[in-house]
């Protein structure tokens, strides 16, 4: 949210306006990515949401799939899991839906559908992915599909 100062003859009014944030579901594999290079886009895109410049779309079939990934490439000593995981239990700047959809979507790879399905339920703008699969179909009920150096240059 802006902050806009007017000075009326030493009155200081400010006026909030309400910015429409860009709801976004990241794919595992760009979310997997911002934690090997701390300068790659896909972390930039991670500190957009952090940032609050977006808002990150999740379901439970994703959040167990970041998570899954995640464990699986040993990142469980790090402090930047552990942050993540926090900002995930309080629902910080996150559209969290648990409702289930069955969509299918991705013909060549139905594990994709999960993606798609979660930016349904979340109302999503865009969805960020580096899925050949999902880039492929470049827009799904008006949901954005591009890839992380497309949707950095949003902003």
């Amino acid at each position: 949210m802006k902050k806009n100062n007017i000075k009326i003859k030493n009155l200081n009014i400010k006026i909030h306006k309400t910015e429409k944030r860009i709801k976004v579901v990241i794919d595992t594999n760009v979310f997997i990515s911002s934690f090997f290079n701390p300068s790659g886009t896909p972390r930039k895109i991670i500190d957009l949401w952090k940032t609050e410049k977006i808002i990150l779309c999740i379901s439970s079939p994703v959040l167990e799939e970041y998570i899954e990934v995640l464990l699986r490439l040993g990142f469980t000593e790090k402090t930047e899991l552990k942050e993540l995981l926090e900002l995930f239990q309080k629902q910080f700047n996150i559209s969290a839906s648990f409702k289930s959809a069955r969509i299918a979507a991705v013909k060549e790879d139905s594990k994709d559908d999960i993606i798609i399905e979660c930016a349904v339920v979340n109302n999503a703008d865009y969805i960020v992915s580096g899925d050949r699969h999902l880039l492929k179909l470049g827009i799904f009920r008006n949901i954005k599909i591009v890839p992380p150096s497309d949707f950095i240059k949003l902003f």
